[in-house]
């Protein structure tokens, strides 16, 4: 099946499934603006507690804030967003539509890409076990020549990025060819920079009103409450700071359903340390932030570092782990060494010290930074896609028949547990209420009795629930139910009061937690 067609799939199910809603459906919707469902916001919560307690309840040296949406205007004027915060922009004068010109060319070095990995795919179910992908990338000519498009392009591409050369950037887009994925010609504009800050006012009255941003990040959060922080807790670098919270930004150009939108959450965490061992702990956090990923089982091969050949004004280096989506590798989390460059910022606009005394050096200075920043929504698209599957299953009497499962890891699914009386009668019913009226207190349990049992599970796996518990006949007369298991679809029978501590032992996040 076509990458595309399994992306739409996916974007269907989770409409169908009470994943994720178009937000104001009923209006025609917003445009990049979604809505969780009952499932999606569990899933959700689900993701940030894994991120949350892989922080701040892993490590000593990180504590968690909630700073405001709002914030002083001047902020945003020290972090440079006010300035720089901008995208270049270029329209189609046929299809009078938008796009960004950066987005654009990255999607034509990411067709050489897609070409280079068929080429790979193809060699690899000719060869089977003997096949060298090392060797095949260093001599087959298609792979050669496409590679070298690729470093040609993305040579020329950093060059423009880092000079800001806008007249450059439609020059790449006209010699390439690049045409709109609308109406299919190349009758461009010239590129011009566009701020994604959304404003509005803030005062009692219209004439006393003044101008304020909704935040663009959740970073400046931290940098301004870093002393706040740093005193109150005593801290001592180096030492982190953590926040999960909502940022707006005016995407122009927002597609690929959840992955690029105008509201969006971030997960981020700024880890302040000495000047000169910022390159050491950027190095330290690459490696753990990949271990978590890795950690979820969905394929360590689907996951690299994109270090950046643009680097912000802010940073001294900084990568990119991406993730093979559907649509191709992208970006679910970024890491940055940020120097100085913010609480130095924040020190000039607001003539306040924002200065560490280090005891054990005996003098002052101001920390440096190093940055984790992933999206929720982007991290939530990436576990949907990596466990959304279509199985064929075969029967006894020969024929197949087909399941849509989500193979969500258990501590992350919505429903931990279904409960499903077998029929709607001899008391099969109370039983199951019963159960889940006393396991409720531990996992989000659902009861279940609507339609056969088979339908149920199937029912069931749609949504991702890793556990069904069947209580029939058999039950009533030993205190027996019987388990059935998502991925495998096996079945056990065992007693009820040991469902809490069997249960609890499969979905309990610890247990992850301790691989990190």
């Amino acid at each position: 099946m076509a990458q595309e067609d399994v992306f739409k799939k996916l974007v269907s199910h989770c409409k169908e499934y009470g994943y994720v809603f178009p937000s104001s459906e009923i209006y025609d919707g917003l445009s990049a603006v979604y809505d969780y469902g009952q499932y999606g916001v569990e899933l959700k919560n689900n993701i940030k507690k894994y991120w949350w307690d892989s922080m701040v309840l892993l490590n000593d040296n990180i504590v968690g804030i909630d700073s405001a949406i709002f914030m002083h205007p001047t902020i945003w004027k020290a972090s440079g967003h006010v300035d720089a915060f901008n995208d270049p922009l270029i329209d189609n004068k046929d299809s009078k539509k938008r796009y960004r010109a950066d987005v654009l060319i990255e999607e034509h070095m990411a067709k050489f890409e897609e070409k280079i990995s068929k080429e790979i795919e193809k060699a690899r179910e000719k060869f089977g076990e003997a096949f060298d992908e090392k060797k095949f990338r260093e001599t087959n000519p298609r792979v050669l020549a496409n590679q070298i498009k690729i470093d040609e392009l993305e040579a020329r591409f950093s060059k423009a990025m880092n000079a800001n050369d806008l007249a450059e950037l439609r020059q790449i887009i006209i010699d390439n060819e690049i045409v709109c994925p609308v109406s299919g010609t190349r009758n461009w504009t010239e590129v011009r920079q566009f701020n994604l800050m959304f404003a509005t006012e803030m005062g009692s009255t219209s004439e006393g009103a003044s101008k304020v941003f909704l935040r663009p990040e959740t970073a400046q959060g931290i940098f301004v409450n870093f002393l706040n922080v740093q005193k109150t807790g005593r801290m001592k670098i180096p030492f982190g700071i953590a926040q999960i919270g909502k940022a707006f930004r005016n995407e122009i150009v927002a597609r690929q359903f959840i992955f690029r939108m105008k509201e969006f959450e971030q997960m981020e965490m700024q880890f302040f340390v000495q000047p000169g061992s910022e390159l050491e702990w950027y190095g330290y956090w690459k490696e753990i932030r990949m271990k978590w990923f890795k950690a979820l089982g969905f394929g360590d091969e689907n996951y690299r570092f994109h270090d950046h050949t643009k680097l912000a004004h802010y940073a001294n280096a900084a990568t990119d782990i991406e993730y093979k989506f559907p649509f191709g590798f992208k970006e679910v989390e970024g890491i940055h060494s940020r120097t100085d460059f913010d609480l130095k910022q924040h020190q000039e606009y607001s003539g306040k010290k924002m200065q560490y005394f280090d005891p054990e050096r005996g003098e002052s200075y101001i920390p440096y930074v190093i940055e984790t920043s992933i999206g929720v929504d982007r991290m939530f698209l990436h576990v949907i896609s990596a466990t959304h599957r279509e199985e064929e299953l075969k029967k006894e009497d020969g024929s197949s028949d087909t399941r849509v499962v989500m193979r969500l890891p258990s501590f992350l699914a919505p429903v931990k547990l279904a409960v499903m009386p077998l029929v709607k009668k001899d008391g099969l019913p109370e039983i199951a209420e019963k159960i889940v009226h006393e396991l409720k207190f531990e996992f989000n349990c659902q009861y279940d009795d609507k339609d056969s049992i088979g339908r149920r599970y199937r029912r069931q796996d749609a949504i991702g629930t890793p556990y069904c518990i069947t209580i029939d006949h058999q039950t009533a007369e030993d205190n027996t139910v019987t388990i059935r298991y998502r991925d495998s679809m096996e079945q056990e029978r065992i007693q009820i009061n040991q469902l809490k501590e069997t249960i609890s032992e499969k979905v309990n996040i610890s247990s992850l937690l301790k691989k990190l």
